[in-house]
């Protein structure tokens, strides 16, 4: 095996993120957008090369190589990525994840999951993307992580604020504990009902835990348009509820497969011009996919 392609999904931010007993997690939100990574041996150079400025990515495959005794392997690293950059789509854990994943598959022929989230981790806070299926996830420590289900059938009306975010940044705030600690009880509420709507695939209670724990998060990193976002949507049906990321700028609208989204668009353009539509997803299950070239070019699920 001389090279392998790997794809990781990004996130609409999360269902839930938050504390409870001091204990930080959050649920990710995967979508059908990706970062593909392929890695490739390359016997005529004795380093890393990635094809655009990744610093995270490139230290997270440092770290993995000098775990294997192999610090000089020659790789060329090509990522290629659905994703937006600091907005709270997962772009570096998607990046991150999938070339760990990638070069272990090209080495070992199998994922060590658990290697591969405590780089991800010692290199920053980290979202549950790369885990196959919906999970609580300690995004510091990568050592605590509870599976909750699969994703129903769900879309995801993808809109993003003006401004970026530093995840980085945003999560070593020293206030953030004490913040977080300030919304436990609503985030608690939020987590029983997503456990439930998971469980019973009940998409109208997904959506009512992803509405309670993006308006208790509100002190922490507002979202201008949010509370006006939700009174507009509130009495549709097909519209399951309102989710964000929880240290970056994107909103998602959570509808129905069969919602159709022109007309809630442009009233949107018209009632909250800050806010930018970029496109609708689906919500997916995550995990890890490789390449498979039978022929088809079909991706098979590794984890």
């Amino acid at each position: 095996m001389r090279e392998v392609t790997v794809r990781v999904p990004g996130s609409c931010g999360e269902l839930i993120q938050g504390s409870i007993s001091g204990s930080d997690f959050l649920v990710s939100c995967p979508i059908n957008l990706y970062s593909r990574v392929n890695v490739k041996l390359d016997e005529s150079i004795k380093q890393l090369k990635i094809n655009k400025f990744a610093p995270r990515t490139q230290q997270a495959a440092e770290l993995l190589l000098k775990e294997f005794g192999l610090t000089k392997k020659g790789m060329k690293i090509n990522i290629n990525s659905d994703l937006i950059n600091a907005a709270g789509m997962a772009s570096s854990t998607a990046d991150i994840s999938a070339t760990l994943a990638a070069i272990m598959m090209l080495i070992n022929r199998e994922i060590d999951l658990n290697l591969l989230k405590e780089i991800a981790v010692s290199i920053e806070p980290s979202d549950g993307v790369f885990f196959d299926g919906l999970y609580i996830f300690n995004h510091r420590s990568g050592k605590e992580a509870e599976y909750l289900g699969k994703a129903p059938e769900m879309d995801i009306i993808l809109f993003k604020e003006p401004g970026r975010v530093d995840s980085l940044k945003f999560n070593k705030n020293e206030k953030l504990a004490v913040l977080n600690k300030s919304k436990e009880k609503k985030v608690k509420k939020a987590l029983t009902i997503l456990k439930k709507g998971i469980r019973e695939q009940d998409c109208q209670l997904i959506g009512r835990a992803a509405t309670i724990s993006s308006l208790a998060h509100q002190h922490i990193l507002p979202k201008k348009a949010l509370e006006k976002l939700i009174e507009i949507t509130a009495d549709n049906k097909e519209i399951y509820g309102v989710n964000i990321a929880h240290s970056g700028t994107l909103i998602g609208i959570m509808v129905s497969s069969h919602f159709r989204e022109k007309e809630l668009i442009l009233e949107l353009k018209e009632k909250l011009p800050e806010l930018k539509f970029l496109k609708k997803v689906k919500l997916i299950s995550g995990g890890i996919e490789m390449r498979v070239d039978n022929g088809t070019s079909s991706w098979r699920k590794l984890n």
